[in-house]
């Protein structure tokens, strides 16, 4: 899916574990039957575990890392480092599942350090493990530079697209600076490589088979992952399933709707109650939420970090508010926040994910320190990772024709995210044409049965591409619905966290096409 990441990150320090002084080690493991002798070495190897190094981590999260080659075709040719991270099974564990929180972007290390006591039941039986992928975090992580990454939101906006052939142009200039400054990882970066990286992974925690839950662009992960290496799927979860075949102008469409609704049923809501500061009117405060994000991005507020708040990154703090229900009043408290006192720090922690300032990195560095993750790893590793994975570039005369019709269906379908969302579909432009993998050989696969979990309210990845991808999987996917709101089930239905913990600790599957409710209870 096209997550919901800014652009336009301010400079804000974020808990990256370290793991520095760890070795990695022979392994002794047999080497995995690969169809390239030089992948051998990379499988035949052990991970050493040891305490992370980090602000404010918790204590039992043990950090390590796995080398990969850069390239695949050519392993000799370079390798990288990715970073790991695991809370340790109980007792005797059987191997480990690993976990994937989405994006595509997203630190699973932080995301692991942060979120992952939801996951403590799983550790009865495995070790809970997550990764920083290729590009990502500190594993050799891409760039665009932040100058680079605001330019291509204001090509697509305002008055540049009066100019088409201006806003082709800019957007090729940073497709340019994103190549300049993310170095030879760049060019083999993308979901097919991240699987077989899942893949070596898998071997060096010693397990036959991949146990693996993975949320949102997880799925598509997850997906990949099934239809390359279909007889090393052990126990795989997909919850908030991404699509496997629409086009990324189809898709940010999709998650600009989704969002759209989300946010008229946030301020449904909010005008219930009193504190409500769009009033309790719903259909003035949808009014009133356009107003803010186009006064925000005429007048922009002046922030503490030295950058400006604009209405786009409200767009995207609205957008992260919206993932889950149970943010929904802090959301409406950094809202009265901003349009009471002008005060942006609630507003900029929804809108933010985290890290410092761009520093130099070749793609066959360690990893690197948390000094060194740029400013901008976040969205450009968005944006790199959906456009290796889109073997669509239509042509500049195609895209001319396009963009008035393009921008006209986004902002018809939401005036408050539809601007953000056009200049993420856009940004491929001037990148090389991505893979076809995805599109033409992820289709029925040959794996034990995949649970698949779809949220009906779900802003960012609509419950059709649950349906849509469970087709196209074939008879191994078992479709569980999920009658709620927000973005996955897991953390906020007790009946999903249940079903998916009975596939992953007993094997222990639901009928396909069961469903959880509102009646079985949310997650506190």
């Amino acid at each position: 899916m096209l997550a919901k990441l800014s652009m336009r990150l301010p400079v804000r320090r974020c808990a990256v574990t370290g793991a520095a002084g760890l070795a990695l080690l022979g392994a002794g493991l047999p080497a995995a039957a690969t169809e390239n002798p030089g992948l051998d070495r990379f499988y035949d190897q052990k991970i050493k575990w040891s305490a992370c190094e980090g602000a404010d981590l918790p204590e039992d999260l043990q950090c390590g890392k796995i080398t990969v080659p850069v390239d695949y075709a050519e392993p000799g040719k370079g390798a990288l480092e990715l970073a790991l991270a695991r809370y340790r099974g109980t007792g005797d564990p059987r191997g480990s599942v690993v976990l994937n929180f989405g994006g595509p972007g997203g630190s699973g290390v932080l995301g692991l350090a942060h979120g992952g006591k939801e996951f403590m039941g799983l550790t009865d039986d495995y070790d809970v493990v997550s990764f920083d992928p290729r590009g990502v975090g500190r594993s050799s992580p891409v760039s665009c530079g932040t100058k680079a990454t605001g330019q291509a939101l204001e090509a697509t906006g305002g008055e540049d697209l009066a100019d088409p052939r201006k806003t082709l142009a800019q957007l090729r200039e940073v497709a340019a600076e994103c190549t300049r400054r993310s170095g030879p990882v760049l060019p083999h970066i993308g979901t097919v490589n991240v699987a077989r990286d899942l893949d070596v992974m898998r071997q060096a925690l010693g397990d036959k088979k991949l146990n693996y839950l993975g949320f949102s662009y997880g799925t598509r992960l997850a997906a990949v992952y099934a239809a390359r290496f279909p007889e090393r799927v052990g126990r795989l979860v997909l919850d908030g399933v991404d699509t496997l075949t629409e086009p990324l102008a189809e898709q940010g469409l999709a998650s600009v709707r989704g969002q759209q609704t989300a946010l008229e049923h946030f301020l449904t809501w909010c005008t219930e109650g009193i504190a409500c500061p769009f009033g309790q009117d719903p259909r003035k405060a949808r009014q009133l939420a356009v107003k803010l994000v186009n006064s925000l991005d005429e007048n922009p507020v002046p922030t503490d970090f030295g950058y400006a708040f604009t209405g786009q990154d409200l767009a995207v703090a609205l957008g992260q508010g919206l993932y889950s229900r149970e943010l929904w009043p802090l959301l409406q408290r950094a809202l009265a926040e901003l349009m009471e006192d002008g005060d942006t720090r609630g507003v900029e922690a929804f809108a933010t994910g985290g890290v410092t300032l761009p520093l130099p990195h070749r793609a066959d560095d360690p990893l690197v320190d948390e000094e060194e993750v740029p400013l901008d790893n976040l969205p450009a590793a968005l944006m790199a990772v959906n456009c290796a994975d889109d073997p669509d570039r239509p042509a500049a005369e195609q895209v001319t024709r396009d963009l008035d019709r393009l921008r006209t269906a986004y902002e018809d379908a939401s005036p408050v995210f539809g601007r953000y969302r056009l200049a993420q579909v856009l940004m491929c432009h001037g990148r090389p044409k991505g893979t076809d993998f995805i599109r033409a050989k992820v289709k029925d696969v040959d794996t034990p049965k995949m649970l698949l979990v779809g949220t009906r309210g779900d802003p960012a990845t609509p419950y059709r591409w649950t349906v849509e991808t469970a087709e196209r999987l074939g008879p191994s996917a078992v479709v569980l619905d999920n009658r709620a709101e927000g973005h996955t089930g897991y953390g906020s239905s007790d009946c999903v966290h249940r079903a998916i913990d009975d596939f992953l600790l007993y094997g222990t599957l639901p009928p396909s096409g069961s469903s959880c409710g509102a009646e079985d209870g949310t997650r506190p």
